[in-house]
């Protein structure tokens, strides 16, 4: 079976990914969306070289959905329909938990492109703190690169996910995995790299509701 992933370069799509690999399905392209007009992605605000980096590190190509916000839906039902075509794939996986809106906008996609939609992370809300351990004591390391102002201060862009951020964690009233937008996370190496991702922190952006830590100076190191 060949899939494409809907991949952000957070830990949900990397864990799905790893989901997938581990039940011999081949993804054989990572798909993300980007504004016509910005050079960041549509989701996190994450630099192109950044996710082209770890598609190269995974050793996937990295599909791109170039987009509007008006035209969100059509630009990437018209994508997944050209991949289907080039790269043979039955299903697209999304990396979604539990948030049934956007699991609904998943399967409209994939039925209007003539293809499955799969979630092999979904689960109940109650289930997100299992998943965040399990992410971390699976061996992929991330860092968290985008936060709600309301939930984390400018200190905490760049923190690992790891034990101690699951146990700060407990004493916030938000979704362990973040789910609802709480913050996002880069993930730089594990299992599946076949090459580690570096990179220096550079400034952090304070935006209207959220911070986001800029990457730079990112390339490949041999593991």
């Amino acid at each position: 079976m060949k899939v494409a992933l809907s991949w952000s370069g957070g830990k949900d799509a990397c864990y799905t990914l790893h989901k997938l690999h581990e039940q011999g399905i081949e993804v054989v392209c990572l798909l993300t969306t980007i504004p016509k007009e910005l050079n960041a992605t549509f989701g996190h605000g994450e630099k192109r070289e950044a996710i082209e980096a770890q598609g190269q590190a995974l050793g996937i190509p990295v599909e791109w959905i170039s987009c509007t916000f008006p035209t969100y839906t059509d630009d990437f039902i018209a994508k997944v329909k050209e991949v289907r075509n080039t790269y043979q794939i039955t299903a697209i996986a999304y990396g979604d938990l539990y948030l049934d809106e956007h699991r609904e906008w998943g399967e409209q996609v994939a039925k209007a492109a003539e293809i499955e939609a799969l979630y092999p992370l979904w689960m109940k809300e109650s289930d997100a703190s299992t998943a965040l351990q399990q992410f971390i004591s699976s061996g992929y390391r991330a860092k968290m690169i985008r936060s709600m102002q309301e939930h984390f201060s400018k200190d905490d862009l760049g923190r690992e996910i790891n034990e101690s951020f699951y146990q700060d964690l407990q004493n916030q009233s938000i979704c362990p995995m973040g789910e609802k937008g709480e913050y996002h996370t880069f993930v730089y190496d594990g299992p599946l790299f076949q090459k580690k991702v570096i990179f220096t922190e550079g400034a952090v952006e304070e935006l209207e509701t959220t911070w986001r830590l800029h990457l730079e100076d990112i390339s490949l190191m041999e593991k």
